[in-house]
């Protein structure tokens, strides 16, 4: 197993996107999640070891979690089960990649938010509204909401997201789609919040994809990961400051100290940064399936 910053599989690419690479393979796609990490819309030039591997087996851990819940586009994430075509390229594939089923994907990111964090605190701030929801005045940073917000917002393939109201979102995908993924995401929200809280994890926002296949939605991309959500460590939970962390908020607050103005090419990341965060990946993993992250582990799984 490797370090792995670019695939370029002699295969037909279908999407490549800050971290993944995405290729068609018959009617199926080969999602692999390499080691890139981006931070406030830029790739960074320094990969974090591993990264792609953890993110994968966290989300298939997730994917069976909610198999009751919400079908999901998995197929296999075993190498050996792959079509023969693929077999060769092992080395890039193993413990990093998933073959799923293509679906036709909401062009909507759904973003549930249980603690006021990020771009919701500074929205708050300004007029104690997010997302043009609004709350009572007083709330303190990282402070629970007594209901969990549902805040989707549109899915750019260049720029930011552009948050956008539950109204709009029915009138982009329908009434019945937007109102059965809203409720599957707050459901997901509450039921995977109350498992990561037993294993020492408060997951304080997360977003969530769909698609749909004929007339069945699905759950695609990745899921609960430290990538797609703010994992926080329960024992060390305080609200009035920034919490610690699992996720890439070292990553970023390390750029933010540089005083990088955002609108250019990112400061490289010492070692020290690097080693750190890809021990956030491995704890959060760990955390999550109750796992070693060792490569002879995930060996044994595949």
């Amino acid at each position: 197993m490797s370090v792995i910053t670019e695939t370029n599989l002699p295969l037909k690419i279908f999407k490549k996107g800050k971290v993944r690479d995405v290729y068609r393979i018959e009617d199926k796609l080969l999602l692999i999640v390499t080691d890139r990490i981006s931070a406030f819309d830029y790739v960074l030039d320094e990969p974090i070891p591993y990264k792609g591997v953890c993110l994968t087996q966290i989300s298939k851990f997730w994917f069976d979690f909610f198999k009751d819940t919400v079908p999901n586009q998995m197929v296999s994430s075993d190498v050996d089960e792959f079509p023969d075509e693929l077999k060769e390229y092992r080395e890039v594939l193993y413990g990093r990649s998933m073959l799923v089923k293509k679906a036709k994907v909401f062009p909507i990111e759904c973003i549930v938010r249980g603690y006021i964090s990020g771009s919701a605190w500074k929205s708050y701030q300004k007029d104690c509204s997010v997302c043009g929801i609004k709350l009572p005045s007083g709330m303190n940073l990282s402070e629970k909401f007594d209901v969990p917000l549902f805040t989707p917002s549109t899915k750019e393939d260049t720029g930011h997201d552009i948050n956008i109201s539950f109204d709009k979102m029915k009138e982009i995908i329908g009434d019945a789609d937007a109102e059965k993924i809203k409720q599957l995401s707050l459901k997901m929200y509450h039921d995977g919040t109350e498992y990561a809280r037993k294993k020492g994890i408060i997951i304080a926002d997360t977003k969530f994809e769909f698609g749909k296949i004929e007339d069945q939605i699905i759950v695609v991309d990745e899921l609960l990961t430290p990538d797609s959500s703010r994992f926080w460590p329960a024992d060390k939970y305080e609200p009035g400051r920034n919490q610690p962390s699992f996720d890439k908020q070292f990553v970023r607050d390390y750029l933010s100290s540089t005083g990088w103005s955002k609108n250019s090419q990112p400061p490289h990341l010492p070692k020290n940064v690097i080693t750190e965060t890809q021990n956030k990946y491995f704890e959060a993993y760990e955390k999550i399936t109750g796992k070693q992250f060792t490569f002879q582990q995930i060996s044994k799984e595949l």
